[in-house]
């Protein structure tokens, strides 16, 4: 049963005369853990912010109307893709990333209280422990997504970084809550399939060396930063797709995540 994924307990749930699988996507509740991409998207202080420009907005000489527009953007903010590749020469790139790993089962692990005693708050192995105490193993092949409380701070950037400075001064002041080493290793250990966290990064913010990203990305375990809404999802039940656009070579990218509430 650890390997276990809801769509599969879906495909049980028709054989047994219950919701068919069809039903079950068309009618169950989803919930959007991205965040939109405009003017107020947080980036890094030294990443290149999302620029929309305007191509046309207007009726055309023919008659019908016809909207298109360009963007630019940093592969690294907003709501967003960590590719292995980002921190570990020849681990996965975007493109290579099976789509089977962008989806799984989801376990929330909630630290609220402790990131609001402490916005360098780290999220410990005890933590890992502590919630399997309560709610049993972590599933193997299950995405991991840490819920911090920090979401309640976007679009406002100087509560969400701490800072409003960009390029190296802004880095340099960044505080934010993420994962140390030793809860990284226990997570690689329970053989997930990728890490989500409603901060910046899954590094704390003042991190210098970003050794959980290392960790996680030397097995090929991808990251999802600046995750939405999980609030909204339970402690465990909910089913996550996570599709990057799907850029070659890249080190990550805009992400489109969503979630499938367990059925009451």
């Amino acid at each position: 049963m650890r390997r276990l994924s809801i769509v599969a307990l879906l495909l049980l749930s028709t054989a047994c005369r219950g919701p068919s699988l069809a039903s079950r996507l068309a009618e169950g509740k989803w919930v959007d853990l991205t965040y939109d991409f405009d003017s107020t998207t947080i980036y890094w202080p030294t990443a290149q912010p999302f620029r929309l420009t305007v191509v046309s907005a207007q009726r055309t000489p023919g008659g019908y109307y016809y909207a298109a527009n360009n963007f630019a953007a940093a592969e690294h903010g907003g709501t967003h893709l960590d590719a292995p590749v980002h921190f570990v020469e020849k681990r996965r790139t975007t493109d290579q990333i099976p789509l089977s790993q962008l989806m799984g089962l989801a376990v929330i692990i909630d630290v609220r209280r402790q990131a609001d005693s402490s916005a360098d708050y780290r999220v410990h192995q005890s933590d890992i422990t502590a919630w399997e105490a309560a709610h049993g193993d972590i599933p193997q092949d299950a995405i991991v997504l840490i819920r911090t409380g920090w979401g309640s701070r976007w679009p406002d950037r100087a509560r969400y970084l701490r800072t409003t400075k960009t390029g190296a001064p802004g880095v340099l002041e960044l505080h934010f809550p993420g994962l140390d080493l030793d809860a990284a290793r226990a997570l690689v250990r329970r053989r997930i399939k990728a890490v989500g966290i409603d901060t910046p990064s899954i590094d704390y913010g003042q991190s210098k060396t970003y050794q959980v990203h290392r960790r996680l990305f030397a097995s090929n375990v991808p990251a999802f930063e600046n995750v939405a809404n999980l609030d909204q999802l339970p402690i465990t039940g909910a089913y996550v797709i996570a599709l990057p656009m799907k850029i070659k070579g890249g080190s990550g990218g805009p992400l489109r995540i969503v979630a499938l509430l367990p059925p009451p």
